[in-house]
């Protein structure tokens, strides 16, 4: 999700011109952590072009927090640099102490956008779940912009829809544009067409959103 700092335009999920689209990104190796997988989850953090697999440079969030059963830990200082794609980017390793959904958030610096004549912050977030434990799959945060989900968002299936609702300043926007992007990861994903990159879905009057993966949905950016 990015926020304009010099107008009122809002998007969600992931936002840009079609062929042009680059986002802000927190990818967990897993968003399901069982006994079985350890007791961390590895996150990588980017600034790229998902579809395409074109790095950009992600420089130092502002903040980078991690929030479970209700307390929030900003946690940026442990973040360590690595190579995303060709450029800067960060990873962690975060220990998974207890069950239940970890929601990972992070702010990055803004960056002039001069094709939008603004300012933008992608603020970014992603839930990952431990332990059989599903508890907090819908926490709101209270970011300047967020998506809250009204669908759970790790485990679904291919063809089943995901519902959120759009948030400025923890209000719901009306109509707000949600655009979505694959993450192409093994490059194997074609179109037809440039235009069928990114897929943009209008929210409702309520700023509620539907989304049908075309793949498993931890394949996609968001």
């Amino acid at each position: 999700m990015k926020h304009h700092l010099l107008s009122s335009s809002l998007a969600s999920l992931l936002f840009a011109a079609p062929a042009l689209a680059h986002y802000a990104m927190i990818i967990p190796h897993d968003p399901m952590i069982s006994q079985e997988d350890g007791r961390s989850t590895e996150l990588t953090m980017s600034f790229s072009h998902p579809f395409e697999m074109l790095g950009m440079v992600l420089d130092t969030p502002v903040t980078f927090s991690v929030t479970h059963e209700g307390t929030t830990t900003d946690v940026v200082s442990e973040l360590q640099d690595v190579a995303v794609m060709g450029h800067k980017g960060f990873t962690l390793d975060y220990p998974l102490d207890r069950p239940g959904t970890y929601v990972f958030a992070m702010e990055p610096q803004p960056y002039w956008e001069p094709a939008e004549d603004a300012f933008i912050i992608h603020y970014t977030k992603t839930y990952v779940t431990a332990y059989g434990d599903d508890d907090g799959w819908d926490t709101e945060l209270g970011l300047k912009t967020e998506i809250v989900p009204l669908t759970k968002p790790f485990g679904l299936w291919e063809h089943n829809v995901f519902q959120g609702i759009v948030k400025l300043d923890g209000k719901p926007v009306p109509y707000a544009e949600v655009e979505v992007e694959f993450l192409n990861n093994d490059a194997g994903a074609t179109v037809p067409d440039e235009l069928m990159i990114t897929q943009t879905i209008k929210a409702d009057a309520n700023g509620i959103f539907t989304y049908a993966p075309p793949s498993h949905a931890e394949r996609s950016a968001g």
